[in-house]
């Protein structure tokens, strides 16, 4: 296994088809936000903590041929553990393949100028990519000056384009994730190795694999998220009974269901929500501004993603 280290300080096709394939986003919205061509190194261990909002990365490769970017906080205390979580990406990541897919949430998503931000409030229209609803940014703040953000060390671990109408592949993959990526990250990195500090979430394809991988695994997690998650109608009454299962194994399990006005599967999502709640699902469920597409990803997916696991998780 190989890794990459680096520094990282920057301010910076329709509805579910019948094989629940089709998350791409349109193209002429798949212009990823603008990154450094080169990027400083990651300093060493003993250096002084960086400004809050600043972060370390490595870029990992794994014997299977599978990557994952890790991204790590440089402004915490020496020692101190921190929760984790795997961010999964969408299908057009998937496509890119793995060298070029894994710098989705990292680069493509703008994960890292989403950090800073989340560590410098207020958050602004424009951290947003302009898709506000002016409560929800009023929370939002609110939520950042009561209970500042701690940190996160996310883990995003390149996604293949699996079938998601065939559990299979989702759960092979969800093997890889917890027995292959988790247990190296809980080797190198200051994070805590508790359920209740491990999270996890992706949008779209991500969102579906994340669910299925979180709800199939509940001992393993504090909290299951999903961003626009590629869910289709005739699937709402296995995912509720895979809620109801995951939450009777793990009773303080944290769910969350994120969808978005203009988002292809949002009928899908909002009756996901509606089941769940008629089945005594206790979970969070959001409807925000913004399209299915990388404008979203890079504004209120980024920064709603962040905010939520690091509330739900343990930290300390």
């Amino acid at each position: 296994m190989i890794g990459r280290r680096i520094f990282l300080g920057i301010g910076a096709q329709l509805a579910l088809a019948a094989c629940s394939r089709s998350d791409t986003p349109r193209a002429a919205a798949g212009t990823p936000a603008p990154v450094p061509t080169r990027l400083p190194e990651m300093p060493p261990p003993d250096a002084e903590a960086r400004p809050r909002g600043q972060v370390g990365t490595e870029t990992w490769t794994f014997d299977n041929g599978g990557r994952a970017v890790v991204i790590v906080p440089s402004w915490t205390k020496p020692g101190e553990k921190l929760p984790v979580l795997i961010a999964l990406h969408g299908r057009g990541e998937a496509n890119k393949g793995p060298v070029e897919g894994v710098m989705g949430w990292p680069r493509d998503y703008a994960l890292l100028r989403a950090i800073e931000r989340v560590c410098a409030p207020p958050i602004t229209s424009a951290d947003l990519e302009g898709f506000v609803d002016p409560k929800r940014l009023a929370d939002l703040n609110a939520g950042l000056v009561a209970n500042p953000f701690k940190g996160l060390v996310v883990v995003c671990p390149y996604l293949p384009d699996v079938d998601l109408r065939k559990p299979a592949p989702m759960k092979d993959y969800g093997r890889y994730l917890l027995e292959t990526v988790l247990p190296r990250v809980r080797a190198e990195l200051p994070v805590s190795s508790s359920p209740a500090a491990t999270g996890i979430d992706g949008v779209s394809l991500g969102g579906a694999v994340a669910l299925r991988v979180g709800l199939g695994n509940p001992e393993v997690f504090g909290a299951v998220g999903t961003l626009q998650a590629a869910l289709g109608e005739d699937q709402v009454t296995e995912f509720t009974a895979l809620a109801k299962s995951a939450r009777a194994k793990n009773a303080s399990l944290k769910l969350r269901l994120l969808t978005s006005k203009d988002d292809y599967f949002r009928g899908a999502i909002a009756h996901t929500s509606a089941s769940w709640k008629a089945a005594g699902v206790e979970h969070d469920y959001a409807d925000v501004p913004g399209p299915h597409d990388y404008p979203f990803n890079r504004g209120p997916g980024a920064i709603e993603m962040l905010i939520w696991h690091d509330r739900m998780l343990a930290h300390g």
